[in-house]
C-alpha cells in the first residue's frame, strides 16, 4: 500500500491532458515507483528494466486493447507466478500495479466506459488469488488522489465513487470494508450507519487506553509472609529452583498475589543470600524470562538509592545476574546514575586542577610581602574521596562486576567512560588486580617462581568459583594472551596499587623472553606466536608497568627488574617506550600530574645546590629521583648543562648511583634534547655552531666513556643526519671518540707531538696527544662494539667523505657566512680523520681489511675522494704486504738461510705483488696524458705510505725514555710506606722503555725497507716527456694529483708532503726538479690562501713551514747545501733529453740559491699583503694563520718584516670592533713578530749584494747569459759587457751608481770588455755566438727584437741562465743615483752622444737622398725638387710638434704603468703553467712610434705576471724588459732635466730629435749584432731592395704615415688610461707605494715603483 502511495505521489492528476501527456506522466510515474520502492537507483540499476505498459493500447481498447492488456498482464506473472507483486529475487514489480492504476485512471476521466472496466477488472481477478487485494491498493490510492481534488475538478472523484460502487461485483464486500476508509465506505453507500464511526472510537478507546484497576487489598498479606519464609528458608541440598517455583505459583494463585511484587520479594531474597546464586539465578530464569522486566524492577531499586548510599549487596546481585546473562548490561546501565556526561565533565576538571596546581608552582611572586607565611606546600597526591565514590552507581557496579570475575561486562562498562577515568577508583583497581592474580596464579608458580610448601591459598572469592578459575586461569604462556595481558593493560598506572602483581608480570615476561631466545639484536621470528608475545610484553610494559613506576618512590629493586625485561628489546623500541612514559604517561592520572609537578620542583631545587664539594650526597638524592621519573630528572638536568657548561663534570659524577634503567633512559633523552625543534643550532650571527650544542655534545663524550650506557641509538641517529645531508651532529661524534677512544681532532697540536705521532702507536699514546691515553681501553672497546652491532664502523666513514664534499653546496644556504661553511667542511673532515684513526687503531688488521671495501670500491661505487679513499685504506696495504712477504719468505726452502739482502727482495717482490694490481685499478681514474707526465705506479706509492714509512722521531723516542727512566727511578728512591706499590711502577716504567726501545728498533727496520722500495722504483715515476717540457707538466701534475689535496688533509700529512718531496730529491730522483717545485709552490699563494678554510689553512701553513724549514737550512749553510743540493737532479738548470749532468754549470750555485730564497720570500710577502689588503675575511683570516704557522721560518728579512706588521697593524686597528677573531689573531701574531725581531736579517745578509761602482758615462744595462733550447736543438746566446768590476764571482752588476770611483778611461775599457761565450747544444749543429755592446749602442728596438726573435722560436728555458739573470736583476736594485752632481753629469755626456748620433744620422739620410735623387734624375727631376720642399716642410711641421711631445712623453709613462698592472692577472693565468712562453709581437722597422706602442703592450702583459716558476720565465723577455726599463729611466731623466731647466725651445727640439736618432741606431746596431756574415748580407740586400722602392714614394708620405701611426698609438694609450683598475692592481699598488715609503737609503734595497727599480719586480 504504501509503495503505491509513493507511485501516486510521483504522477500528476491535474486537468485531462492529452493521451501524450499522460503517457509521459505514466512513465516518469513508474519510474520514479521503481526508484522508491527498490530503495534508490543503486538497486534499480542492479536489475533487468521492467517493460511499461504502452498507454497506446487504451485507444483502440474494445478491439484489440483489451486483448493486449491482460496479456501484458499474463506476461509480467510468468516471472513469479505465487506473487503478482514481487519477482523471484524478492524485488518490488510495479508493472502490474501501473497497468491497473492506468486502467481505473482511464475510467475516472471517461475514456473508457465503467462497465468495460469492470468487466476487465473481472478477468484480472481470475488470473491471480492475490490481484483482488492489489487492485483495492490502487482504489485505495485513487481514493487519496481524487479526495483531494479542488473545487472545479470533481468529475474524477464522481467517476471514483461510481465505479467503487459497483467493484462489489468484482471484489468481495468483506475486502471493500476491510482495507477502505470509513469515510470512503460511507461516501460509497456501502456502510450506510452515520453512528457507526463513534462506535469504532470507543471500541478503539476502551481497547486501548482504557487503564485496569486492582484492588491490593484484595491481595492478602498471608501470601506474602508465606513468600517471604518460604524464600529466606534455609534450603535442602536436594532442593531444587523447580521446587521452588512450584511453590511461588501456588502462593500467587492461592492469594491472587501480584507476579510483579513477587519478582521483587525474590530479588531482595537474593541480596540477603547471594552464596545462593546456583539456586536463585535458575529460579528467576524460570520464574521471569524477560530480563528487561528484571531489570525495570532493579531500576526502580537503583533510583530509590539515588540520593543515598547503595548497598553493596544490590550491586552484587545485579552484577551475578549480569554475569549469568539473565539480564543484559544495556537495559540496566541506563537506570545507572550519575550520566556520562557528569563523569566526563568531573575527570577533565580533575585533570585541570592538577596542571593549575602545577602551574602554580612554578609561578614566581615578585611584589610578596615579608609578613606573609609561606602557604603549606600542596600534597604529592590527591587522597581518595570515598563519598564521592559511593554515589557513582556506575563505578559500584563496576567493582561488583570485577568482583564476581564478570570481566567482559566491567570491561564494557570501563570503556564507555572516559580513560582511566574509572580504574584510577582504588577499589576497582584493586578488584582488577585480584583478577590478575587469579589468572597468573598457576603460570608464575610453575614456571617462574617455585611455591613454598606451606603457602596458604587466597582467600578471594574467586577461588570459590571453579568455573571461573577454570575459565579464567592461564596454565601456560599462551593463554595469557586472552585475559592477562588485556587486564594489565586496562589497569594501567593503577598497577602501582600492588607492587607484588607487577613484580610477577615482570618475571613472566623475562622467562617468555628467555624461552623465546631473543636480544637486543635478534627479534623473534615473524608471523609466529612467539612474536605476538614480544610485542604483548612490549604493550604491558608501555601502558602499566612503566607508568605504574612513576607512583613507586626511590624502588630501585623495580627499576632493575624492569630493565631486565627492557634489556632483550632493541634501542628503538625501548625509545619508544620512553618517549611515552616521559611525555604521555604523567598525563593518565591528575595524581601523576601532582607528583611531576612536585618532582620538577624539587629537581630544580637540587640542581641549584650542585657543586664539587656535595657531589656524594647529592648524588644519592638523584639516584632516588631517577629511580621512579628519570625523564623528568635528565630533561632538566641537560637543559641546564647546555646553559652552563662547567656543570658538565659534577653532573657526571652526580649520576653514579644511577640504575642501568636510568642510564639507558638517559641515552635517550639526550637523543631527544639533540633532536628537539625550535632551537637555532647556530648562533645569531649566522658564523659558528650554538653554544649548547657543543656544551651537550662535551656532556655526551664524558658520560659515555664513564657509565656504560649504550650508544647504538646515539650512533645510528647520527648515521641517519649524515644520510639526511646534515652534518651539524657530527660534533657529538667527535667527543665521543675523543673521550672514548682518546683520538684527538686537535689541529693546535705541537710539533713534537707531531712528530711523536710519526712513531709507533706506543710514542703516540705517550707523547702524540694533549692528554694521557690512559683507560681507554673499556671504554675503547664499548664504542668498537657498538658500531659493529650496528655495523655503523665502514658506514659512518663512507657518509663523512660523501658528506665531506657536498657539505658547501646542500647544507648550507646561499646566504650562509664563508666562516660557517668552512667551519662545517672542517668539522666533517676533523670527524673523519678522528674516525678513520680510531678504526686503525682498535681494530685489529685482519677485522679492518674484512670490514673495510676494497680502495677501487671506494673509489668507483661509493664515489670518494682519492685522499679519503687511501686514508682509510692505508692500514691494510702494509698488513697485506706483510702477510705477502712472510708467505714468500716460508715458502723459500732456505727460509732460514736467508741474507738481508734476499729478504729484502722477498719484501720487494711481495709490495710489487700486493701494488700491482692497486696500480691497475687507479689507471682509469685519470686520462691518458696525465700518465704521460707521472706514473700510476707513484701516484700509488705517495698516496699509500704516511710518516711512519719516511721518518723515524729518534729525538722524540730518547726524550720519552729518558722521561720514563727518571721515573723509573723516582719510584726505586720513593719512600713510601707502600714499597709494592712502588715496585710495581717501577716494573711498569721499565716495560714501557722495552717497548719503545723495540718500536723504535722495528720502525727503524721498516724504514729501511720503505726507502730500499723507492730507491728501486723511482726510475720509473717521472717519465721521458717530462724532459722535453722542462719538467712543467710533471711538477704540474704532481701538484695537483698528490701535494695539494694531502698537505691539506691532516697536520701529519702536511709533513708528510714535506718530507716526501724531500725523499725525492734525496732518492736523485730522474726527470724531477726540486727547485721547480719548490718554485711553483712558493711564487703565488694568494689563490691557495684564498681558497683554504681555517683548518686546511692550519694544514697548508704547517705544510709550507715544513717546506720553509728545508729550504731555510739549505740557505743557511753552504756545506749543507754543496752536501745536498750540489750535485742532485733536483737542481739541474739545463734539461737534456740524455739527462746528463755532469758539467760544473749544470746546476745552480749556492749564491744564487741564495738569490732564489729571497726571490720567494719576497712573493711570499706579495700574496700574504693582497690577502690582507683584501678586506675579505677568509682571505685575511687565512692570511694570519698561515703567517703564525710559518713564523719560525718567515720573515727572516728586517724589510719584509716590517711591510708585514704594518699591514697586520693595520687590520687589527680596523677589526677591533667589527671582527674580535681577526683582532686577536693579528694581535697574537704582532705580539710574536715583535718577539722575532731582532733576529732579522739585513738584505747583505740574507744573500750577498753587488758593490757600487761609480759611473760618470752613461749607464750601462747589466750583462747576462740567456741560453735558449729550441725544438731543433739548436742554441742562441747573447751576451752583453758587464759594466763594473764584480766583487764576488756570483754577484751581477747594477745599472746605476752613486759612486765615483773609476774615471772616464776605466769605464771605456769597461765598455770594450766581451762577455764569456756560452755554448750552443744540439744534435746536429753547434754554435757559439758572442757580441759585446756597449750600454749607449743598447737601444729599445734591439731589445723588443731580440726578444721576439727568443720567444717567436718557441724554445725551452734555460733555468740557470734565468737564475743568473735573476741575479743580476737583484744586484741592479741595490744602486740608484743618489748624487745630483754625478746625475747632471750624466745627462750632459748622453746629450752630447746625442747630437753627435743625430748629426751622423742626419748625413747618412743626406746620402741616401742624394744617391736616390742621382738614381732618379733621368725619370723626373721635378718629383726630386718636390720632395726637397717636402723634407723641409716636414722639418718645420716636427719642430712644432716637438713641445707637444715633451707632454706625451710624460703621459706615456703613467699610462705604461697602469698597464703593466692592469695585465697582471690575465698574463698569470695565461702563462702559470707554460713550460715555455710564447708571446707573438710584430716588430716595426720603419716606425719608430709603432716600436714604442709594441713595448708598451707587450710591457703591459709582462710587467707584474705571475712567475710561479723559474722555468715559466724567458730569458729573452728578461733582457727585453731590461733594456726598456733602461730606456723609460732615460726618459724620465731628461723629462725632470727639462722642466726644471729653463732651457730654449732649440735645445728641447734637439733633445727630441736625438731621442728618435737613438732608438734607430740601437736598433740597427742590435740587429748588427745578433745576425751571423750570411744573415747579415742577406739582410743588406733586402734592405738595399726595399731603400729602392722607398725612394720612389714621397717622404712626406712616409711622415704622413709615422704621424698616423703615433695618433693610432696616443688614443690607445688615452683608452687605457680612463680603463678602470682592479681590486689587486690597487692592493699591488699599495704594497709597492708602501715599501717604496718605508725604504731607507744606502746599504738597504729600495722597493719602490721608481722606473731605477721596477727592474726588479719584472725579474720576480
Amino acid at each position: 500500500m504504501r509503495r503505491l502511495k509513493k507511485l501516486s505521489k510521483s504522477h500528476s492528476v491535474t486537468g485531462t491532458g492529452e493521451n501524450d501527456a499522460t503517457a509521459a506522466a505514466t512513465t516518469t510515474a513508474a519510474e520514479a515507483a521503481v526508484s522508491d520502492t527498490n530503495g534508490g537507483g543503486n538497486i534499480a540499476t542492479n536489475t533487468p528494466k521492467e517493460t511499461l505498459l504502452n498507454v497506446d493500447i487504451f485507444k483502440h481498447f474494445d478491439k484489440t486493447g483489451r486483448s493486449e492488456f491482460l496479456k501484458y498482464l499474463k506476461l509480467q506473472l510468468q516471472d513469479s507466478s505465487e506473487s503478482p507483486v514481487f519477482d523471484r529475487n524478492g524485488v518490488f514489480k510495479h508493472g502490474i500495479s501501473n497497468a491497473i492504476y492506468e486502467l481505473l485512471w482511464q475510467a475516472l476521466r471517461y475514456k473508457l466506459k465503467k462497465d468495460v472496466v469492470l468487466h476487465v477488472l473481472t478477468d484480472v481477478v481470475a488470473l491471480h488469488k492475490e490481484f483482488p487485494s492489489l487492485i483495492l491498493d490502487v482504489v485505495n490510492i485513487l481514493d487519496s488522489e481524487t479526495s483531494l481534488m479542488t473545487d472545479g475538478l470533481q468529475e474524477e472523484r464522481h467517476g471514483f465513487v461510481q465505479i467503487v460502487k459497483d467493484l462489489d461485483k468484482v471484489l468481495p464486500e468483506s475486502l471493500l470494508k476491510e482495507r477502505l476508509e470509513i469515510d470512503t465506505l460511507q461516501e460509497v453507500g456501502i456502510v450506510k450507519n452515520k453512528s457507526f464511526y463513534t462506535k469504532f472510537i470507543k471500541v478503539k478507546t476502551k481497547l486501548y487506553y482504557k487503564q485496569r484497576r486492582f484492588n491490593l487489598f484484595r491481595e492478602e498479606s498471608e501470601g506474602f509472609a508465606k513468600l517471604i519464609t518460604e524464600m529466606n528458608q534455609d534450603f535442602e541440598e536436594h532442593t531444587t529452583p523447580d521446587t521452588i517455583m512450584d511453590i511461588i505459583k501456588s502462593l500467587i494463585g492461592c492469594f491472587n498475589l501480584d507476579p510483579n511484587r513477587v519478582l521483587d520479594i525474590i530479588i531482595e531474597s537474593f541480596e540477603t543470600r547471594p552464596d545462593r546464586w546456583k539456586l536463585f539465578i535458575p529460579l528467576l530464569r524460570s520464574y521471569m524470562p524477560t530480563g528487561a522486566i528484571i531489570c525495570e524492577v532493579l531500576g526502580y531499586k537503583f533510583c530509590h538509592f539515588k540520593a543515598a548510599r547503595t548497598p553493596r549487596s544490590l550491586y552484587h546481585v545485579c552484577a551475578l545476574l549480569l554475569k549469568h546473562g539473565v539480564i543484559e548490561l544495556n537495559d540496566i546501565y541506563v537506570w545507572l546514575t550519575p550520566n556520562d556526561g557528569s563523569i566526563r565533565a568531573d575527570w577533565e576538571q580533575e585533570l585541570a586542577d592538577a596542571r593549575e596546581m602545577v602551574r602554580k608552582l612554578h609561578v614566581i611572586s615578585t611584589n610578596k610581602k615579608e609578613d606573609d607565611k609561606e602557604p603549606p606546600p600542596p600534597p604529592t597526591t590527591k587522597k581518595f574521596d570515598e563519598e564521592k565514590y559511593n554515589t557513582n552507581q556506575k563505578f559500584g557496579l563496576c567493582e561488583a562486576l570485577l568482583k564476581v570475575g564478570d570481566w567482559e561486562n566491567a570491561h564494557k562498562i570501563i570503556q564507555k567512560l572516559p580513560d582511566q577515568s574509572v580504574v584510577v577508583q582504588e577499589p576497582i583497581a584493586r578488584a582488577i588486580v585480584e583478577l590478575v592474580h587469579l589468572t597468573v596464579e598457576q603460570v608464575y608458580y610453575k614456571k617462574c617462581f617455585k611455591a613454598p610448601s606451606g603457602r596458604k591459598p587466597s582467600r578471594s572469592r574467586l577461588y570459590e568459583d571453579t568455573s571461573l578459575v577454570a575459565k579464567m586461569q592461564a596454565r601456560n604462556f599462551n593463554e595469557l594472551r586472552k585475559y592477562t595481558w588485556p587486564m594489565a593493560n586496562v589497569l594501567g598506572p593503577s598497577m602501582h596499587c600492588d607492587t607484588v602483581l607487577m613484580y610477577k608480570l615482570v618475571r613472566i615476561m623475562v622467562k617468555i623472553l628467555l624461552e623465546m631466545g631473543v636480544d637486543s639484536l635478534n627479534g623473534p621470528p615473524p608471523n609466529t606466536e612467539a612474536e605476538q608475545h614480544y610485542y604483548d610484553i612490549i604493550s604491558c610494559l608501555d601502558a602499566s608497568i612503566l607508568p605504574s613506576l612513576l607512583y613507586l618512590d626511590s624502588n630501585c629493586s623495580m627499576s632493575e627488574e624492569i630493565w631486565a625485561v627492557l634489556k632483550f628489546y632493541p634501542y628503538h623500541l625501548r625509545y619508544s617506550m620512553y618517549a611515552r612514559w616521559k611525555n604521555d604517561s604523567y598525563q593518565l592520572h591528575p595524581n601523576l600530574i601532582r607528583r611531576c609537578g612536585l618532582g620538577q620542583r624539587d629537581i630544580k631545587a637540587l640542581m641549584k645546590r650542585v657543586s664539587k664539594e656535595n657531589v656524594k650526597p647529592l648524588g644519592r638524592v638523584v639516584g632516588k629521583y631517577s629511580h621512579c621519573a628519570p625523564g623528568l630528572l635528565f630533561d632538566y638536568i641537560l637543559v641546564q648543562i647546555q646553559m652552563y657548561d662547567n656543570l658538565i663534570g659534577p653532573v657526571c659524577d652526580l649520576l653514579k648511583y644511577l640504575t642501568a634503567l636510568s642510564f639507558d633512559c638517559l641515552g635517550y633523552c639526550i637523543i631527544e634534547s639533540l633532536t628537539m625543534t625550535g632551537r637555532g643550532r647556530f648562533k645569531d650571527d649566522g658564523t659558528s655552531l650554538s653554544l649548547w650544542l657543543q656544551s651537550l655534545a662535551s656532556f655526551c663524550g664524558t658520560i659515555y666513556k664513564k657509565y656504560s650506557i649504550e650508544m647504538s641509538g646515539l650512533l645510528q641517529y647520527v648515521a641517519n643526519q649524515l644520510k639526511s645531508q646534515k652534518s651539524l651532529d657530527l660534533l657529538v661524534l667527535r667527543e665521543i671518540v675523543h673521550k672514548m677512544a682518546g683520538v684527538e681532532s686537535c689541529e693546535e697540536m705541537t710539533n713534537d707531538q707531531l712528530q711523536a705521532l710519526c712513531g709507533g702507536e706506543q710514542l703516540r699514546g705517550e707523547a702524540g696527544y694533549f692528554s694521557q691515553v690512559r683507560n681507554t681501553k673499556k671504554s675503547s672497546n664499548r664504542l668498537k662494539e657498538a658500531l659493529a652491532n650496528n655495523d655503523l664502523a665502514v658506514t659512518l666513514c663512507l657518509l663523512m667523505a660523501q658528506q665531506k664534499h657536498c657539505v658547501i653546496y646542500r647544507e648550507t644556504a646561499a646566504h650562509s657566512h664563508l666562516k660557517l661553511v668552512g667551519s662545517l667542511y672542517d668539522q666533517c673532515q676533523d670527524a673523519l680523520v678522528q674516525f678513520g684513526t680510531f678504526l686503525g687503531s682498535s681494530y685489529s688488521v685482519d677485522e679492518y681489511v674484512e670490514r673495510l671495501p676494497s680502495i677501487i670500491t671506494m673509489l668507483r661505487e661509493y664515489h670518494i675522494n682519492t685522499d679519503v679513499a687511501f686514508f682509510l685504506a692505508r692500514p691494510m696495504f702494509t698488513h697485506q704486504i706483510n702477510q705477502k712477504y712472510d708467505q714468500l719468505r716460508k715458502a723459500d726452502p732456505n727460509a732460514k738461510k736467508l741474507t738481508t739482502t734476499q729478504k729484502l727482495q722477498k719484501y720487494l717482490d711481495a709490495t710489487q705483488l700486493i701494488m700491482n694490481p692497486i696500480v691497475e685499478s687507479v689507471r682509469p681514474l685519470h686520462s691518458a696524458k696525465v700518465w704521460e707526465d707521472i706514473s700510476p705506479q707513484f701516484l700509488v706509492t705517495f698516496w699509500s705510505l704516511s710518516m711512519y714509512d719516511l721518518h723515524v722521531p729518534n729525538e722524540i723516542y730518547q726524550r720519552e725514555i729518558g722521561k720514563l727512566k727518571q721515573l723509573a727511578q723516582q719510584a726505586a728512591d720513593g719512600k713510601d710506606s707502600n714499597q709494592s706499590k712502588n715496585k710495581k711502577e717501577q716494573e711498569r716504567y721499565i716495560a714501557l722503555m722495552e717497548k719503545l726501545n723495540d718500536e723504535r728498533k722495528k720502525q727503524h727496520e721498516h724504514v729501511d725497507k720503505i726507502l730500499q722500495r723507492l730507491q728501486e722504483q723511482k726510475d720509473g715515476w717521472f717519465l721521458l716527456r717530462s724532459a722535453k717540457s722542462a719538467k712543467n707538466d710533471t711538477i704540474t701534475q704532481f701538484l695537483q694529483l698528490c701535494l695539494f689535496p694531502r698537505c691539506t688533509f691532516t697536520a701529519l700529512d702536511a709533513l708528510y708532503c714535506a718530507k716526501f718531496v724531500q725523499t725525492i730529491h734525496n732518492l736523485k730522483t730522474a726527470n724531477f726538479s726540486t727547485l721547480l717545485c719548490y718554485d711553483r709552490l712558493f711564487c703565488d699563494i694568494t689563490y691557495s690562501v684564498t681558497s683554504c678554510t681555517e683548518g686546511e689553512a692550519t694544514r697548508y701553513g704547517r705544510f709550507l713551514c715544513a717546506m720553509l724549514e728545508t729550504v731555510m737550512r739549505w740557505h743557511a749553510d753552504q756545506a749543507v747545501f754543496n752536501k745536498e743540493c750540489a750535485n742532485y737532479p733536483g737542481f739541474v738548470t739545463k734539461f737534456r733529453v740524455s739527462n746528463q749532468f755532469s758539467e760544473a754549470n749544470d746546476h745552480v750555485g749556492y749564491e744564487n740559491y741564495r738569490h732564489v730564497c729571497h726571490k720567494w720570500h719576497y712573493k711570499i710577502t706579495k700574496a700574504i699583503v693582497f690577502c690582507l689588503d683584501s678586506k675579505d675575511f677568509m682571505q685575511i683570516r687565512n692570511a694570519l694563520i698561515i703567517l703564525m704557522r710559518i713564523l719560525p721560518h718567515y720573515p727572516v728579512l728586517s724589510k719584509l718584516a716590517q711591510i708585514i706588521e704594518r699591514k697586520v697593524d693595520k687590520v687589527r686597528e680596523e677589526e677591533k670592533t667589527k671582527r674580535p677573531d681577526l683582532f686577536a689573531i693579528a694581535s697574537s701574531y704582532i705580539g710574536q713578530l715583535k718577539q722575532k725581531t731582532p733576529h732579522m736579517f739585513k738584505e747583505s745578509d740574507f744573500h750577498q749584494v753587488a758593490e757600487r761602482p761609480v759611473k760618470e758615462t752613461a749607464p750601462t744595462l747589466p750583462g747576462s747569459a740567456v741560453k735558449v733550447l729550441t725544438n731543433d736543438k739548436a742554441t742562441l746566446s747573447t751576451s752583453t759587457t758587464t759594466p763594473a768590476p764584480i766583487a764576488k764571482p756570483s754577484s751581477a752588476s747594477s745599472f746605476y751608481s752613486n759612486e765615483q770611483k773609476t774615471n772616464s778611461k776605466e769605464q771605456d775599457v769597461k765598455a770594450g770588455q766581451i762577455a764569456k761565450p756560452v755554448k750552443v747544444e744540439g744534435t746536429s749543429t753547434s754554435a757559439s755566438v758572442s757580441k759585446s755592446v756597449s750600454a749607449p749602442s743598447t737601444s729599445e728596438r734591439e731589445s723588443k727584437r731580440e726578444t721576439t726573435q727568443s720567444i717567436a722560436s718557441n724554445r725551452s728555458l734555460d733555468v740557470k741562465d734565468e737564475l743568473q739573470s735573476i741575479t743580476n736583476a737583484n744586484n741592479n736594485n741595490n744602486s740608484s743615483s743618489n748624487g745630483s752632481q754625478t746625475e747632471r753629469r750624466s745627462r750632459e755626456l748622453e746629450r752630447e752622444r746625442d747630437r753627435e748620433r743625430d748629426r751622423e744620422r742626419e748625413r747618412e739620410r743626406e746620402e741616401r737622398h742624394s744617391l736616390s735623387s742621382t738614381r732618379s734624375s733621368q725619370r723626373d727631376n721635378s718629383r726630386n725638387n718636390n720632395n726637397k720642399e717636402r723634407t723641409e716642410a716636414e722639418q718645420q711641421q716636427r719642430a712644432r710638434e716637438r713641445t707637444q711631445r715633451l707632454e706625451e712623453i710624460e703621459a706615456a709613462t703613467l699610462r705604461a704603468q697602469k698597464r703593466e698592472k692592469a695585465t697582471r692577472r690575465d698574463e698569470r693565468s695565461q702563462h702559470r703553467h707554460d713550460g715555455v712562453e710564447t708571446v707573438d709581437l710584430v716588430a716595426g722597422n720603419t716606425n719608430s712610434s709603432q716600436d714604442q706602442r709594441h713595448y708598451e703592450e707587450y710591457e703591459g702583459r709582462h710587467r707584474d705576471r705571475d712567475l710561479s716558476s723559474v722555468s715559466n720565465e724567458s730569458n729573452g723577455s728578461l733582457q727585453h724588459r731590461r733594456s726598456h726599463e733602461t730606456i723609460d729611466y732615460e726618459k724620465d731623466s731628461k723629462r725632470r732635466k727639462l722642466e726644471s731647466s729653463s732651457s730654449s725651445s732649440k735645445k728641447v727640439e734637439e733633445l727630441v730629435d736625438s731621442v728618435k736618432k737613438a732608438r734607430g741606431l740601437k736598433t740597427k746596431e742590435r740587429n748588427k749584432d745578433k745576425l751571423s756574415d750570411e744573415e747579415r748580407d742577406a739582410r743588406k740586400d733586402r734592405k738595399l731592395g726595399r731603400k729602392r722602392d722607398r725612394n720612389e714614394e714621397s717622404s712626406s708620405s712616409d711622415h704622413k704615415r709615422r704621424r698616423e701611426a703615433q695618433n693610432g698609438d696616443d688614443d690607445l694609450r688615452e683608452r687605457d688610461r680612463h680603463r678602470e683598475k682592479s681590486s689587486r692592481e690597487r692592493s699591488h699598488d699599495k704594497f709597492d707605494r708602501e715599501r717604496g715609503g718605508g725604504s731607507s737609503r744606502g746599504d738597504d734595497r729600495q722597493y719602490s715603483l721608481s722606473k731605477s727599480t721596477r727592474s726588479s719586480r719584472i725579474n720576480y
